[in-house]
């Protein structure tokens, strides 16, 4: 497969419809249609189905879609890698994060080094850990800023010092808002809107103790504020760490016990950094 084709093949699918897409590709009809027959052929696969005035992928040519996304995002991120100009460093460092407030302090690095290296863009993808790490693995991501628990072994870190606190985030006319903590007893019966990720449920497993099965969980949620959504409008109220975020007619009540999380930015092991990675990553230490 060439890299031309695929990215034929991805404007056919956002379009879906080849005369349109040959006339923003600057190619005629005819060509274009020849070398999706021939992208077809070569996978052994059917990638659209087609109409008489459109056309719509089928289930192999949305998984085509993925890995071509995937595969065209590497290869321009490769190429601005490796352009240089004189000496100044120069391309994208591309940096998956999740919702933490050491994203403040990962910022104000990211402000410090663009001073000195101002032909350096960053690239910001926000999701949970898993998510990051798996674009980490691709490729797609020079480093992740991860929030603990998380599995480091294959990776270099920098751990940041600012630690999460975990609480509830709750409805302001809830009763639970007028206390100052709350505890394990507290939310018993109370429907609960739980993270999803497996490493941090077993932290709140260990907080909660002998109460945890007996939890009412009403959703499950990877991003705070899709989960202060569904708190404002009373599904339940949402286990997290306090982001600092201000919440219309909600509020974040800590935990007691004190739960608390840290986070740590990451790259793969033993891999060849470009040379604005390997500044960024100084950089950070230097300063942090």
């Amino acid at each position: 497969m060439e890299l031309r084709v695929l990215k034929y093949f991805l404007m056919v699918a956002r379009e879906e419809n080849i005369t349109k897409a040959a006339q923003l590709l600057h190619v005629t009809q005819p060509t274009l249609s020849r070398q999706l027959m021939q992208l077809e052929e070569e996978l052994g696969v059917q990638l659209f189905h087609r109409g008489k005035h459109n056309v719509t992928l089928t289930e192999d040519g949305m998984l085509l879609r993925r890995r071509a996304q995937e595969l065209v995002s590497l290869s321009e991120k490769t190429k601005m890698e490796l352009q240089h100009k004189e000496e100044m460093p120069t391309g994208e460092i591309a940096i998956g994060c999740g919702e933490t407030k050491s994203m403040a302090a990962l910022s104000e690095k990211m402000v410090s080094f663009r001073q000195k290296y101002p032909l350096v863009q960053f690239s910001i993808y926000s999701a949970i850990a898993d998510d990051i790490k798996e674009r980490l693995e691709k490729g797609l991501l020079d480093m992740g800023l991860l929030v603990e628990p998380v599995d480091i072994s294959k990776y270099e870190f920098i751990r940041l010092p600012l630690k999460e606190q975990w609480g509830v985030l709750v409805r302001a006319d809830s009763q639970l808002a007028e206390k100052e903590f709350v505890t394990p007893e507290d939310l018993r019966g109370v429907p609960l809107l739980m993270v999803r990720r497996e490493l941090v449920k077993n932290e709140l497993a260990n907080w909660f103790g002998d109460s945890f099965d007996q939890l009412e969980i009403a959703a499950t949620y990877n991003l705070i504020v899709n989960a202060a959504f569904m708190v404002e409008q009373g599904l339940g109220v949402a286990l997290c760490f306090d982001l600092g975020a201000v919440f219309e007619n909600l509020r974040f009540v800590p935990l007691t016990p004190r739960m608390e999380t840290g986070s740590v930015l990451v790259w793969k092991k033993n891999q060849m950094l470009s040379a604005a990675n390997a500044l960024f990553i100084q950089h950070i230490r230097n300063t942090i």
